[in-house]
């Protein structure tokens, strides 16, 4: 058919005066397969319990093709089955509304109007009424119609090896595989008279990546995760209680915005250390230690009372003896984790004798799995690709630079991770100068949050950037449903894509 003769396409819930003509479509779609065909009561039941998952395309009030599907449970149907189990002996008491796949009953288009993308359409539908109904994702089984020709050569499992690979055409799995469907498993006797496909089936899914399992709780999964990062202005305080004042009032500031992150750069209380500046470097640093436990405390009873989870930033930390720079994760429901810079910079180990630690690991917040990386580290892009594959969507860094070429090292790297991870990356570090602290003299800074690069995402990947050098908040709103999207659907899909047969990467 001509599309310039086409005037109208509509897409509508099938009713049962559509009978006939349903019946006429099937017959001449399923011409090599004698008496294929739904009765009138099949589809009168299909339109009784699950009316939204039956469809049809008219064109010009004419109908071109249908689409019938229910509703199941997959723990029932992801494996071995024929279409006459899963349809119930045809009587479709298999579905129920309690289920959470969508299982496709059947697909086809009249003849005359084929090559017009009418499936894809179909598929569109039911991949939104995945979306809506908060069910799993698709299930069906497609039948290989070209496979007689090559099942003397092939098996089922190298005959869709060619097909992927385009060294041989399949009209309907051709189409499944570039709608986003992947292979399961092939069966065997799925489809009684399908002489075609030789009674095999590849039975084919959809993975909604929106799906979220209930809950019997009252815990909510947040897909708009809102990060508060701190632009800390250094300047000297008469004491612990006055930089922890300070402290909270950026806590209350972002809170007060409904944060769900407080983000504090590196080393922010090394205004302390002023009062022992008439030690060694490697003695007064120590001395400042001696502080961090209490601001750990402090802080988290500043995110329980403040309903935020807190990311510390850093401060030195002295365990036996071996003096490590650390932070802490205080999240709001009052449990605390550590975390550690593994890779301390040659300043910080020749100065002060700091030592690099050994855990790398993500955290489960009630936004998702976060990593932490404290400054140097985020330029080593090993540590960040284990935490995303350990699930991380959020990646948080705390960081202090003195000069602007220290903070072009921390902003292009985090960046740059923030693409090839596809997750969110915020830093945040301190400004301003600190007399009378060695050491810590001039700092250089401008917290940002950097995005992944796509189109769901801004142009130059940064969602929102502070004011170089001048203490101030800044907050953002990153949507977590984009990168499950982007990680499925992207123009590039850095993690998937990745060539575990020649390489791969792992702790020790």
């Amino acid at each position: 058919m001509d599309i310039k003769d086409i005037n109208k396409v509509s897409l509508e819930y099938l009713s049962l005066h559509d009978y006939q003509e349903l019946k006429d479509v099937m017959i001449e779609a399923y011409r090599n397969m004698p008496n294929s065909y739904w009765s009138e009561s099949h589809v009168q039941k299909l339109i009784s319990i699950f009316p939204e998952g039956q469809i049809g395309i008219k064109i010009d009030d004419e109908l071109a093709g249908c689409a019938l599907s229910i509703i199941v449970d997959d723990d029932r149907w992801e494996d071995s089955h024929t279409y006459r189990e899963v349809t119930g002996d045809y009587t479709f008491s298999t579905h129920t509304l309690k289920g959470n796949i969508l299982y496709g009953i059947d697909v086809f288009i009249k003849p005359k109007f084929r090559g017009l993308r009418l499936g894809r359409r179909f598929y569109d539908y039911r991949k939104e009424l995945c979306e809506k109904m908060n069910l799993k994702g698709i299930l069906f089984g497609g039948r290989l119609p070209n496979y007689h020709k090559f099942a003397k050569q092939f098996t089922p499992k190298q005959y869709i090896d060619k097909v992927r690979e385009r060294e041989i055409h399949d009209p309907v799995l051709n189409f499944q595989l570039a709608n986003d469907f992947h292979v399961k498993k092939v069966i065997k006797n799925y489809l009684e008279g399908d002489k075609a496909s030789q009674e095999y089936a590849a039975i084919l899914a959809w993975d909604n990546v929106y799906y979220t399992k209930p809950r019997k709780s009252a815990k909510t999964d947040k897909t708009i995760v809102r990060l508060g990062l701190v632009q800390w202005q250094m300047r000297l305080y008469k004491g612990m209680k006055e930089l922890m004042e300070q402290a909270e009032f950026f806590v209350d500031a972002v809170s007060g915005y409904r944060c769900d992150f407080a983000l504090f750069p590196e080393f922010f209380n090394a205004p302390l250390m002023a009062e022992y500046n008439h030690l060694s470097e490697p003695d007064a640093i120590r001395k400042l230690a001696s502080y961090t436990e209490q601001i750990r405390d402090a802080f988290s009873a500043l995110a329980i009372s403040y309903n935020i989870n807190i990311i510390t930033g850093s401060m030195p930390y002295l365990d036996d003896g071996t003096l490590y720079n650390v932070g802490f994760l205080c999240r709001r429901d009052g449990t605390i984790e550590k975390y550690t810079k593994i890779h301390v910079t040659p300043d910080e180990s020749k100065v002060w004798g700091m030592k690099g630690g050994d855990q790398i690991q993500t955290f489960n917040t009630d936004c998702g799995k976060i990593g932490i990386l404290i400054c140097y580290d985020v330029e080593f892009p090993e540590l960040s690709r284990l935490l995303a594959l350990e699930g991380m969507n959020l990646l948080f860094v705390p960081f202090l630079t003195d000069t602007q070429n220290g903070y072009s090292r921390v902003r292009h790297c985090a960046q740059a991770r923030a693409i090839e991870n596809e997750c969110y990356v915020a830093i945040s570090g301190s400004v301003g100068n600190l007399p009378k602290v060695q050491n810590m003299d001039i700092q250089f800074a401008q917290s940002v949050v950097f995005t992944p690069c796509d189109f769901s995402f801004p142009t130059y990947g940064i969602k929102a950037e502070a004011t170089p050098n001048s203490e101030m908040i800044l907050v953002a709103d990153v949507d977590m449903d984009l990168l499950k999207e982007l990680n499925q659907f992207g123009s590039v899909r850095n993690l998937k894509d990745r060539r575990n047969d020649l390489y791969e990467l792992r702790k020790k």
